[in-house]
C-alpha cells in the first residue's frame, strides 16, 4: 500500500478506519481534537461531538456493547470527566473492541495543567498504549482493538501534543470489514452492582497478570541495540525521538510501546546487559517506579525533574551527550501574548465588568483571555463548570464586601458540557448569582468545532438546537436576557440590574466567533487624527488593531472588523466608519 505523511491525530482516525471502527463520540480538547475530526472524514465511520467526556465514554461503551468497534477521544482534562466510567467498565470489559484516547499535553500549551494521565491506566487497571510517531499511532490504534477483544478490555492509547501534532509517513492498509459481534444479555458481567462486582475484581486482577506476561514479548516493546553498554536508556513516547536523536545508536535502548502494564523479565533482562539504566521519561516517573519495584536501580528524575517537557537539547545535556543546538538570532523575540481576538465579542462584555469592579469567576474556554492585561478582568479559572458552581459557592459564603459584586462566565459549549448542573444548584438552593453565558455560536478555543447550541452535527448537518434562554428557564431561573456584547451601554444596564436583583439570574451575551466564516462584518473604521487627542481610552479594550502611534490612536485596517465597541469609549468621537 502506498506511504502518506501525516499528523498523528490524522495517523490515529486513519487506525480508526482500519481496524473497522463504526462508532466515535467525543469532546474536543487540544490536543486530540482533530483525530475525531479526521475520522469524520470516512463515511464508514459515524462520528459525532458529545456534550462532554463522560457521555463520550459511556456513548462508546454502549456502541461496543451493541457489537461494533468504538471509540471515545479527549485531552488529560478530559479524562477527569470521564473517570466515572472508565473504573467501571475496566470491571466490566468490552464485547466488540473499545479504544479510548487521552492526549497529555506537558509544557501546558493549551491546558490548565500538566497531569499525567498514565496514573489512569494503573488506577483503573486497563492497558495503555505510548507511540512515539505518526505510524505507530495508527498501528497501536489497531492493535489497541486486538487486545481490547483478546483481554475484554477498553484500551487507552496516550497521545502527546508533540505526537498529536508532528507528521511522519504513515503506512496505509485497507479497511478491516468485521460483522457486528451479537449482544448476549450477561447480568453478571455487565451490571455492576456490589455483589456483581465483587465477582468482577479477581477478574480484572487475573487479567493485569495476563496482558503483563504479554508485554514480556510483545512488539510494541523491543529493544534498540547500542555499541556502548556502559549505559543503557529506558524510554517511550516523544521521549523515545530526543534519545534517539542525540544518541542515536550509541547506547542500547529499551522502548517501551506498552506503558501499562509494564514488563518485568524484559526490563531485567536489559538491566543486566548494561552497568548503567537511565529512564528518560516526560512528566512523573512510572517508568523508574516500577523499575525500582522490581529491583532494577536506575536514574531518571533526579536528572530530568517532573515539571514541563523535555527536548532533544536536555536530554542531551543530561546524559552528556555532545549535540549542537544551532544558531541563535541575533535579536532577541519580543513576547507575543495570547489575546482576544479584534472583533471578538468576549473583549465590551469584559471591560464593563472591570468597569464596575466585579469578582468574575471564569471558565475554559478562549474566554479565559479577559484575565489577561489590560481587562485583568477574572478571578479564577479551575475546570470545564467550575464557575457556575464556584460562583455559588463563592455568593453563599458570603464573602466581606463582594456581594452583590461576583459573576460567573461561561461559553456556550462549556455551559452544555458542565455548566448546566451548576446552574441548577443555584436555583435549587436559591443563592442570589448572576451567570453570563458567552455564546459566541461555536467551540472557539479548540478550532471552531459544532456543539449542541449551534443547530449542527459534527459533519456539518443540521440537527436539534438547543435553546439557552428555554433551557434555562426550564431548570428554575426566572430571570434571563439576552444581550449583545458590541453594545456596550445594553450590557452595562443588564449587568447593573441582574447583579443586584437579589435572585438567581442569567445573562446570554450573544455574538458570533469574529472569526467564523459565516459571520459578515461591516468592514474597518478608523481614528480622525483631528479630533483624538491621545486620551488612550480606546485603548483599555486591548483591542490588537489598536496602537499608539506619534501620540495618537491608529486602527490597523487588515485587522478590525468594524465592531465598533472602541467607538463607544471615545469621548472625542474620533473613532467612526470611513466616509464613502
Amino acid at each position: 500500500m502506498e506511504r502518506k505523511l501525516m499528523l498523528g491525530n490524522e495517523a490515529f482516525a486513519r487506525g480508526l478506519y482500519e481496524a473497522g471502527c463504526g462508532f466515535v463520540s467525543s469532546y474536543p480538547g487540544t490536543p486530540s481534537t482533530e483525530i475525531t475530526e479526521f475520522a469524520a472524514k470516512y463515511p464508514e465511520i459515524y462520528a459525532e461531538w458529545a456534550p462532554n467526556e463522560k457521555v463520550a465514554m459511556e456513548s462508546a461503551f454502549g456502541a461496543c456493547l451493541a457489537g461494533k468497534r468504538s471509540f471515545c477521544g479527549m485531552k488529560h482534562v478530559g479524562l477527569n470527566v470521564a473517570a466515572d466510567p472508565l473504573f467501571t467498565i475496566s470491571y466490566t470489559g468490552v464485547n466488540a473492541g473499545m479504544v479510548i484516547a487521552v492526549a497529555d499535553d506537558p509544557g501546558m500549551h493549551s491546558s490548565q495543567n500538566e497531569q499525567d494521565s498514565r496514573h489512569y491506566a494503573i488506577a483503573a487497571k486497563v492497558p495503555m498504549l505510548d507511540p512515539s510517531d505518526s505510524e505507530e499511532a495508527l498501528e497501536f490504534t489497531k492493535l489497541a482493538y486486538e487486545i481490547s477483544e483478546k483481554f475484554d478490555t477498553p484500551v487507552i492509547v496516550r497521545m502527546c501534543t508533540r505526537i498529536a501534532h508532528c507528521q511522519s509517513s504513515v503506512k496505509l492498509s485497507e479497511r478491516q470489514q468485521l460483522p457486528d459481534k451479537p449482544y448476549v444479555k450477561n447480568i453478571a458481567k455487565y451490571i455492576m452492582m456490589p455483589g456483581m462486582a465483587k465477582k468482577r475484581h479477581p477478574v480484572v486482577e487475573q487479567r493485569t497478570k495476563a496482558l503483563t506476561e504479554w508485554a514480556e514479548t510483545a512488539p510494541v516493546n523491543r529493544i534498540d541495540e547500542g555499541s556502548d553498554s556502559s549505559l543503557g536508556i529506558i524510554t517511550a513516547s516523544t521521549c523515545y525521538d530526543y534519545v534517539k536523536e542525540v544518541c542515536a545508536d550509541k547506547y542500547p535502548v529499551l522502548k517501551l510501546g506498552m506503558v501499562n502494564p509494564l514488563p518485568e523479565k524484559l526490563i531485567k533482562d536489559f538491566a543486566a546487559k548494561v552497568k548503567k539504566v537511565i529512564v528518560v521519561e516526560e512528566l512523573d516517573g512510572i517508568i523508574e517506579a516500577h523499575c525500582s519495584s522490581i529491583g532494577v536501580k536506575t536514574t531518571g528524575k533526579e536528572l530530568f525533574g517532573n515539571i514541563d517537557e523535555l527536548m532533544p537539547n536536555i536530554v542531551a545535556e543530561k546524559l552528556g551527550v555532545p549535540y549542537s543546538t544551532g544558531s541563535k538570532l541575533s535579536e532577541e523575540i519580543p513576547g507575543r501574548p495570547p489575546v482576544m481576538c479584534a472583533g471578538c465579542p468576549h473583549r465590551g462584555l469584559y471591560y464593563i465588568l472591570k468597569k464596575h469592579n466585579l469578582t468574575v469567576l471564569g471558565d475554559i474556554g478562549c474566554y479565559t483571555l479577559g484575565a489577561t492585561a489590560p481587562l485583568n478582568a477574572t478571578d479564577t479559572t479551575i475546570c470545564m463548570g467550575a464557575s457556575v458552581s464556584g460562583l455559588h459557592g463563592f455568593n453563599k459564603a458570603g464573602a466581606a464586601g463582594l456581594t452583590g459584586k461576583t459573576v460567573a462566565v461561561i461559553g456556550d459549549s462549556t455551559f452544555m458540557h458542565s455548566g448546566i448542573t451548576g446552574l441548577v444548584n443555584i436555583a435549587y438552593n436559591e443563592s442570589a448569582s448572576t451567570v453570563i453565558i458567552l455564546d459566541n455560536s461555536t467551540t472557539g478555543m479548540t478550532g471552531h468545532q459544532q456543539n449542541p447550541t449551534t443547530g449542527f452535527n459534527l459533519k456539518g448537518d443540521p440537527c436539534t438546537k438547543i435553546d439557552l434562554e428555554s433551557l434555562c428557564r426550564a431548570v428554575g431561573i426566572r430571570r434571563v436576557r439576552v444581550v449583545d456584547p458590541y453594545n456596550l451601554q445594553q450590557v452595562e444596564e443588564a449587568v447593573k440590574e441582574e447583579v443586584g436583583c437579589g435572585e438567581p439570574s442569567v445573562i446570554i451575551s450573544r455574538r458570533p466567533c469574529a472569526l467564523l466564516k459565516t459571520v459578515r462584518h461591516p468592514g474597518p473604521i478608523i481614528v480622525d487624527e483631528s479630533k483624538c487627542i491621545g486620551c488612550k481610552a480606546c485603548m483599555k479594550i486591548g483591542c490588537p488593531a489598536i496602537s499608539i502611534v506619534g501620540k495618537k490612536a491608529v486602527i490597523d485596517q487588515t485587522q478590525c472588523v468594524g465592531c465598533n465597541v472602541c467607538a463607544q469609549l471615545c469621548r472625542q468621537n474620533a473613532i467612526g466608519k470611513k466616509e464613502a
